[in-house]
């Protein structure tokens, strides 16, 4: 599982809440200073939880008096009515910080939901989901880390650590074969990936020592004689317009991967509530 560097939580925390609190809360400087309280945490959705460290670096980030007990870790699977955590501490700092880590983690939990659901669609096969970089601008390691706690895995990170050829680079390099010889001679110890769009371009990427072959909207029929075809048993990725209701009957052409945006791209945020107790 991709493992969210702590210096990009705090950035990702620092600019929300500069965005939601600015010069202050002057809705919150209505209660007393001294005022302490207890809030609580509720999903009223069925989820999968997520985002624990972005609501722990809220309110440390706005007052580290304020104390937080979890009922419910990244990963688990939560019924509507479970209590997520407990949280004591200055009444304002509780209110101010409210909205911005319940933001986080009702975002994140979606994409982890979702990616669940992906997940469990393919479970009876071998075959595994990819996220893409379809994602939220400045929000990309926190959603791949959700789409990990969904049970799916994760595609590059960006354009830096992986390759991969697509139909523009293909044209611009003269040739399946010449691109991928040229990210080989580039950065010989990268993971290289090829995009095809038909049986012909599949034979000729099958020629070369790509890690792995994208299958761009290859119909079902087309991706079960792709993996008859792929002999060397190179990696084969589906994708293009991938759906819950598409994903098990391409699974089971067996394809090694799938990559869907539709699970950090099409998240709904789930439901959550922090009340006063």
């Amino acid at each position: 599982m991709i493992q969210v560097p702590q210096s990009t939580i705090e950035e990702s925390v620092h600019t929300a809440l500069m965005e939601d609190v600015g010069a202050g809360d002057v809705t919150a400087e209505l209660i007393d200073a001294d005022s302490i309280a207890l809030a609580t945490v509720i999903t009223r959705q069925d989820c999968v939880f997520c985002g624990m460290d972005w609501f722990e670096e809220v309110f440390r980030q706005l007052d580290e008096e304020i104390f937080i007990e979890w009922s419910a870790q990244d990963g688990d699977l939560l019924k509507a009515g479970d209590i997520i955590c407990s949280l004591s501490g200055p009444a304002r700092s509780l209110l101010t910080g409210e909205r911005t880590a319940l933001n986080f983690v009702q975002t994140l939990s979606g994409a982890a939901t979702l990616a669940r659901r992906y997940a469990d669609a393919v479970a009876h096969t071998k075959t595994r989901i990819l996220d893409t970089r379809k994602t939220i601008p400045g929000l990309r390691l926190a959603q791949k880390y959700a789409v990990a706690c969904g049970g799916c895995e994760n595609h590059r990170i960006g354009l830096f650590d992986a390759v991969l050829i697509k139909e523009n680079h293909i044209a611009a390099c003269n040739g399946i074969a010449a691109a991928v010889e040229a990210a080989r001679f580039r950065n010989p110890d990268m993971f290289v990936e090829v995009e095809v769009e038909n049986m012909q371009q599949l034979e000729q990427a099958l020629q070369t020592d790509a890690d792995r072959i994208l299958l761009d909207n290859f119909p079902p029929e087309m991706l079960q004689q792709a993996v008859a075809l792929n002999a060397d048993g190179k990696q084969l990725e589906a994708s293009g317009n991938i759906s819950l209701d598409n994903i098990a009957v391409i699974a089971e052409t067996g394809v090694d991967y799938i990559s869907t945006g539709a699970i950090t791209k099409h998240v709904h945020a789930i439901d959550l509530s922090m009340r006063f107790d």
